[in-house]
């Protein structure tokens, strides 16, 4: 039998940990390295690394046509596309959005002087629920954020009847969806406008980068204003605005990136299954599935820690960290229990029932096409010890 080791063990005894090197979640896509070369030489050949150069025009072409949208305005990263787009649409009092997402989502609304009022989730799904955004609703809502998690879709329709219903602005933070679908539509199409993240992290990346993805024209001239100053043309400014640009070296790794993209999600689909394989017959312990009908990111394999195993989440991260396997509990405590939002909600939680059941449950395991299919093994058998044997695996 494998025993589990703590960090406490792996420091007095001197043991190694199961793998010399750590395995992270969302460890970078690096795709093909000639063809990123390439893209650099473009780059020092044309001697332009900023201000709206040929790469950044091409990417964005390249991404509009590949999600099917009029425009993608591509920014520095996806939290500066996330504020850009909330003051363009002009957003301000209250704004609906999940607690169960990265704390990016609640802070570029906050950050702007404007409430991030949390609602609660669908426990089967990890995405708003409708019925608890309809019971957040005040006079001083003006918006909903969506947020595709795990790159499923969001109730996107339930979601636009009750913005349209009420006057309200919706928009979907899509940072994890590109390359998800959405009834056969393709994630980038819906609401107002989409924001998608190209973080490193991410399975399709640009290094560090984001976008603003619509098919309104007006607001995307508005974003492209404010991601350069407010800038149109020489010396004049006509919009206020920040310095949101993304930069020719991320474009130019973009656009490599996108040449993999088959690859590398096909990679995901297969690293998923492995997982749901490998730890199939653990009783507490399920691999959060993706609807078959539609097209996945794969960005993430999800599990949820129940309360019928032996052991809590919280162990099953230790052990495994302590074998050098850095899985996280995303997106633990939710935005309401992080201190800037706990101390202005203190009560907030009563209202999240299933939000902080989430919090206690999820396990996010490190992924993507790099890791293989021994690797996966490895952590499986590491989870499946534990849960046989209780703390007695130690």
């Amino acid at each position: 039998m494998k025993t589990i080791r703590t960090a406490t063990d792996l420091a007095l005894n001197g043991a190694p940990p199961a793998f010399a090197e750590p395995l992270h979640v969302g460890r970078p896509n690096i795709g093909d390295r000639a063809a990123l070369l390439a893209q650099f030489e473009r780059i020092l050949d044309a001697r332009w690394l900023t201000n709206n150069g040929p790469l950044v025009q091409e990417f964005e072409h390249r991404i509009a046509r590949h999600l099917g949208v009029k425009h993608c305005v591509a920014m520095c990263n996806g939290t500066i596309a996330l504020e850009i787009a909330i003051r363009a649409l002009g957003l301000h009092g209250e704004v609906i959005v999940p607690s169960w997402t990265f704390i990016a989502t609640a802070h570029a609304l906050y950050w702007q002087g404007i409430t991030p009022v949390f609602a609660d989730i669908d426990p089967s799904t990890h995405n708003l629920d409708p019925n608890a955004v309809r019971s957040m609703i005040t006079p001083r809502t003006t918006g909903i954020i969506g947020v595709h998690l795990w790159g499923r879709a969001a109730p996107i329709e339930e979601l636009q009847a009750i913005a349209d219903k009420h006057g309200l602005q919706l928009m979907f933070d899509a940072a994890h969806a590109f390359g998800s679908t959405y009834k056969g539509r393709t994630i980038g199409q819906f609401g107002r406008c989409e924001v998608l993240s190209f973080h490193a992290t991410k399975s399709f990346n640009t290094m560090e980068g984001g976008a603003i993805v619509t098919n309104d024209d007006e607001l995307a001239e508005a974003t492209r204003l404010m991601r350069n100053f407010g800038f149109s043309g020489y010396d004049n400014v006509i919009h206020p605005g920040t310095n949101g640009k993304m930069i020719e070296v991320c474009a130019a790794a973009g656009l490599a990136n996108l040449e993999a993209l088959g690859a590398t999600q096909s990679g995901n689909r297969r690293t998923h299954a492995a997982y749901k394989q490998a730890l199939g017959n653990i009783t507490g312990v399920t691999v959060l599935d993706y609807d078959a009908t539609e097209s996945n990111s794969h960005h993430y394999v999800v599990a949820e820690v129940d309360e019928r195993c032996t052991v809590t989440r919280d162990q099953i991260v230790a052990a495994l960290h302590a074998e050098n396997v850095l899985a996280r509990k995303y997106f633990w405590p939710g935005c309401h229990g992080m201190k800037p939002y706990r101390e202005l909600f203190p009560h907030a939680g009563r209202v999240l029932p299933n939000t902080e059941l989430a919090a206690e449950r999820v396990l996010v395991l490190p992924a993507g096409p790099s890791i293989s299919s021994d690797e996966i093994e490895q952590i499986a058998s590491t989870i499946r010890v534990m849960c046989q044997w209780g703390l007695g695996g130690f």
